[in-house]
Formats: C-alpha cells, structure tokens, sequence
C-alpha cells in the first residue's frame, strides 16, 4: 500500500485514535493508525492484489481440508485505540476467533497469521518491515509474511520470545509451508501469476 499522508508523531491533541478513523471519508483509501499515526494509503495495483487473492485461495484451500482457521483480506484489526491496522491478509484459527471477532466485525487480538504485501517505495517498506513487524510481534502475532511481488520472495519471520525473526527468504522456485498449517503448501511462483504446469 502506498502512503499519500502520514501525520506526525506528536504527544500533543493531533495523536489518532480509532475513533478518528470513523470520522474519514468513505474514499477508496485505506486508512491506518500505528501508535497514534494516521497512514493513509492509495489502492494497491493489480501485482499487489493478485498475490494477495492467490495467498487467500490456498489459505482457503487448505482450510477447506482441515477446518481448522479462517483466511480473509484487509479485515480491521483493532489492537488499540491507537493501534487499528488493516493487515493484507490474515489466518486465524477457529479458537481464537471465538474471542478475537467482536460484534462490531472487527478483530481485536492478533491472528495468528499476518501476510503484508510490499507496494513500491521506502516509506512503505519500512513501514512493513519494521513499524508494522514491532506492532505485531508486541501484539502476539505468531508468524508474519512479508511478499515482495517486484523481486518475486517471501520473507518469513517466526515468533521467537517477544519478536518476530525472519528464519528464511523464499522465492520463486521455492514453497511456502508453515508449522502454524501442517500440511499446507503454496507454490511460490504462484503468488506472482505464474502458471505452473
């Protein structure tokens, strides 16, 4: 996602909380707060988009085989009242989705999967790699996924104590598999519209 504004981080009255995210326009944009920070993001392009529908459909898949969890994009994930992200893609499991979907529809405890798709420019790199990484390791996500559609990889970072450590870069020629999701498997090269035969 690409930012167009980020409003200061100031201790001061500016500081966002999610009830500020109620009062934005309904614009097509998507609007985040990180530690009282507005981000404001323009609508991801095609690449982006699609390896995010690819990661939900075998995610989907393999839920289908196991019952065990549920994926689903940009859901809003409310840590806070000044941490309310939208992350692109997420897996919970049932478990914890009993407790962590409350009846506005948001989630408001960590799923146990969060898959962010990089979109071109250092702000929004740094933005996933370390703001968005720091929040959900503080929040307890378990692994995080970071696709990067222009070099064709995932980096895949596994909880180790309070942090988030990447334990591996895969690309193209590789597949992803998790200890979260035993048994489930996604070609690499897919994510990036590559037809394997």
């Amino acid at each position: 996602m690409e930012p167009v504004y980020n409003q200061p981080d100031t201790a001061d009255s500016s500081r966002m909380t999610s009830a500020d995210l109620d009062l934005l326009p309904d614009d097509g944009k998507r609007y985040e707060i990180i530690n009282g920070e507005l981000h404001v993001s323009k609508q991801p392009n095609w690449h982006h988009q699609l390896a995010c529908s690819r990661l939900i459909a075998f995610l989907e898949a393999w839920n289908f085989q196991t019952g065990a969890g549920v994926a689903t994009g940009a859901p809003g994930l409310i840590f806070a009242d000044d941490d309310d992200v939208a992350p692109d893609v997420i897996w919970i499991s049932n478990e914890r989705l009993a407790t962590a979907l409350h009846e506005d529809g948001k989630l408001h405890a960590a799923p146990e999967l969060v898959i962010e798709v990089l979109s071109p420019g250092l702000r929004n790199e740094q933005r996933d790699r370390q703001t968005k990484r720091k929040l959900y390791a503080l929040r307890g996500v378990q692994e995080y996924w970071i696709v990067d559609w222009r070099l064709r990889q995932v980096e895949v970072y596994r909880r180790e104590q309070a942090t988030l450590k990447q334990t591996s870069t895969l690309f193209a020629e590789d597949a992803l598999t998790s200890p979260l999701l035993p048994s489930f498997t996604c070609p690499v090269a897919v994510l990036f519209g590559e037809v394997l035969k």
